[in-house]
């Protein structure tokens, strides 16, 4: 069913422009010549496996190295554009959020809204958190401004905050249509909205640890997600109209190009995390699990090191985003630092490791040994440590996610630095924002990073 409704929405979307005749004798009156709110909503769905399926977000968590053609992971100072997710997702969700004629056919007009505005959170929030201060309040505007101010990224939290806090009350009994994530189902929506609000609260541990505790307790109060059920996750087709980019690149386009690193697999192997076999393959070579140290020059190839997993690369992948396990670690650190008195750290932990065995191999068959084992145990004198790591393994194939929490925590602390090049701290902005938005580029890097856009700039919370 996701299969033919994504290849009819982008049917919709080509035929629907083809009427700019005089005469209205190109117009199909059986089919739309204007998107409805839900699909504009799932178009905007598509781009959600693009926040994470990024080889430059492995590199920045140290997931892969790069077996060939060794550059974008020894760090150099480049550019990365942000302006397809404006032109893209951001702009379908506005167009939703300004509308004065959504369709209640599709579902509750409430409903559409409130998902719009936690899709529309959740682009943002990774935009900020790769980028620092963005256009936020005077972008998405058209004609009407192409020159948008870039908001601080305390502004942008606080207002995300709200926008999630709207979206939880507003919503109502009914599902909507065209919903190729949640298939309209609208408790898991609402559980998402609080689970990014969740996460965002934790991003403030150290910049503003009494508004971090104060938003993380009324997300859990509101309802975040419970199980692997209720994860955010995009599934990919076997079909070329919505294939897992890593499945483009591995076997459409024959780019062995990546391994996995020598301290994923040094952190992985010698505790026989069952996870391993899915993160990667035997080395070729010796049908070993063996990394690549990353940034790593000379000694490098596709024979000798752990390849992307099978299941990693497979046409229909999925994608995990948001996820129960996340939500557990998220918990655990909650109650070692002593937010909450709701369960012990310890439990947290353990029940952390067992939903993403779960996620990842769809069993927690010996997790109860995997957990025993000193290496993995929890210890309270170690806490933030020993959860910061296990999620590290854990975000494994969303690396954006994972570096925002190595920001946060400093875990894991053995990180490579390729020819003495630190991991980065920020991205830096389109090199054509200086020309194209110069003002309002100029003040926002002088006020955050004293005038260098550089990818050492540390954004607002990475204290």
């Amino acid at each position: 069913m996701k299969k033919t409704f994504i290849i009819l929405l982008l049917s919709t979307f080509i035929l629907g422009s083809c009427s700019d005749f005089d005469e209205d004798i190109n117009i199909n009156p059986n089919l739309p010549n204007q998107a409805s709110g839900t699909q504009l909503i799932a178009s905007a769905q598509l781009y959600l496996p693009g926040l994470a399926s990024s080889p430059k977000g492995e590199f920045m968590a140290q997931y892969l190295a790069e077996t060939q053609y060794v550059g974008t992971s020894l760090y150099p100072q480049e550019s990365t554009s942000f302006y397809g997710y404006y032109q893209g997702p951001l702009a379908n969700l506005q167009t939703v959020l300004d509308s004065e004629d959504l369709s209640g056919s599709d579902g509750p007009i409430a409903n559409q809204i409130a998902v719009a505005k936690i899709l529309r959170a959740y682009f943002y929030w990774n935009l900020t958190d790769r980028w620092g201060d963005i256009p936020y309040s005077d972008a998405l505007m058209g004609s009407e401004n192409f020159t948008p101010k870039y908001d601080t990224q305390e502004f942008i939290y606080n207002n995300l905050f709200s926008e999630l806090k709207e979206a939880n009350d507003m919503m109502v009994a009914g599902s909507i249509n065209n919903d190729i994530v949640y298939n309209g189902d609208m408790a898991k929506w609402k559980k998402l909205g609080n689970t990014i609000r969740l996460f965002m609260a934790l991003r403030l541990s150290e910049v503003d640890e009494n508004t971090a505790r104060e938003e993380f307790n009324a997300a859990l109060e509101a309802g975040v997600i419970t199980s692997n059920n209720d994860n955010l996750v995009f599934q990919h087709l076997a079909d070329a109209n919505n294939q897992n980019y890593w499945y483009s690149q591995v076997v459409a386009s024959n780019r062995e190009w990546w391994a996995l690193t020598e301290n994923l697999v040094e952190e992985m192997k010698p505790v026989n995390d069952p996870r391993l076999e899915v993160y990667g393959d035997p080395a070729r070579a010796t049908g070993e699990y063996i990394g690549l140290k990353f940034g790593e020059e000379e000694n490098i190839g596709t024979e000798d090191y752990s390849l992307l997993g099978s299941q990693i690369f497979a046409q229909d992948a999925p994608v995990y985003l948001v996820t129960y396990a996340q939500v557990l670690f998220a918990k655990a650190e909650a109650a070692a630092r002593n937010w909450t008195t709701e369960g012990d750290a310890a439990t947290y932990y353990e029940e952390a490791v067992e939903a993403s065995m779960e996620q990842w191999t769809g069993s927690s068959d010996g997790v109860d040994e995997f957990l025993n084992q000193p290496e993995i145990a929890f210890d309270p004198d170690n806490a933030i440590e020993k959860i910061s790591n296990q999620r590290w393994v854990h975000l494994y194939m969303f690396g954006y996610e994972a570096w925002s929490e190595w920001r946060r925590t400093g875990f894991p602390n053995d990180l490579v630095e390729p020819n003495g090049a630190a991991v980065p701290n920020r991205l830096s902005y389109p090199d054509n924002e200086a020309f194209n938005n110069e003002a309002n580029y100029n003040e926002a890097v002088q006020r955050q990073f004293g005038g260098e856009d550089s990818i050492y700039g540390k954004v607002w919370w990475d204290e």
